[in-house]
């Protein structure tokens, strides 16, 4: 088996309308089209790949409202680290938010990995990477 790349990732929610809001308003991904599956959701696009937002409400969902960038994540990759961070500032995030708000970022500009990283939760606690290139 040769993998060619990573096709979708899937993400379960339990409202809808408020994880569109997330990932279409604040990280920009844009609604791509969708069978009529039997359950609720969207697919976004983001470049050859997809984000599958799932209605599931039974779905396993982190119960820890803190950032914790070894908990089971994805990685979007921005060309310009800073106007990625100074995004999600105006939209009301920021690093000195209250743990539990929902609006906390957790920024590691020169960490192990080589490339700057900030670590975002969405509606439903799932923790979200965003980086860029070194």
């Amino acid at each position: 088996m040769q993998v060619q790349a990573v096709h979708h990732v899937a993400v379960a929610t339990r409202d809808l309308e408020r994880s569109l809001a997330f990932y279409s308003g604040v990280l920009g991904l844009t609604l791509a089209p969708r069978p009529n599956f039997p359950v609720g959701g969207a697919w976004l696009d983001m470049g050859s790949t997809q984000v599958h937002l799932v209605v599931h409400s039974e779905a396993t969902f982190r119960t820890n409202s803190e950032i914790d960038n070894n908990d089971c994540h994805f990685a979007l990759r921005v060309e310009d680290f800073d106007t990625a961070l100074d995004h999600l500032i105006r939209h009301g995030y920021a690093e000195d938010a209250p743990e539990g708000s929902g609006r906390r970022l957790l920024v590691k500009r020169h960490g192990p990995a080589g490339f700057p990283q900030v670590y975002v939760l969405d509606p439903d606690g799932h923790v979200v990477e965003i980086n860029a290139s070194g």
